[in-house]
């Protein structure tokens, strides 16, 4: 395994801290809907929330990492592993947020995983 493989690994935790952080933002903007009101709590939430700016911010971060794994990859070796994120995010969910977990979230884990195992022996 490269030592850059290092870029995909912080692809991934990026990715899935940056989805953390704007949930978490969200959760304290409150639920939005394509109504004129909703879409402006949403643009000040943009502005003024500190979760949303920093998971904003941590997403580009993570395409910065992204760019770096794909000069180095095949973009179908590389881009496959930014699913690992939904198992981090999912973990999160389930132990920090209290989200709930059924079966058929942890079998599509299952092959998500199992899936980035094949494309990572290739």
């Amino acid at each position: 395994m490269s030592k850059y493989f290092l870029l995909i690994v912080a692809t991934v935790l990026l990715n899935a801290t940056s989805q953390i952080l704007m949930k978490t933002g969200m959760n304290q903007v409150g639920t939005i809907d394509f109504s004129f009101n909703s879409l402006g709590r949403l643009a000040q939430g943009f502005i003024t929330n500190v979760f949303i700016i920093a998971g904003l911010t941590t997403m580009v971060i993570s395409m910065v990492t992204h760019l770096m794994s794909l000069s180095r990859f095949d973009v179908s070796f590389a881009f496959p592993f930014i699913s690992l994120a939904y198992v981090v995010v999912l973990v999160y969910g389930y132990f920090v947020l209290g989200e709930d977990i059924n079966a058929t979230r942890v079998a599509g884990i299952g092959f998500v995983i199992f899936g980035t195992i094949l494309i990572a022996r290739s």
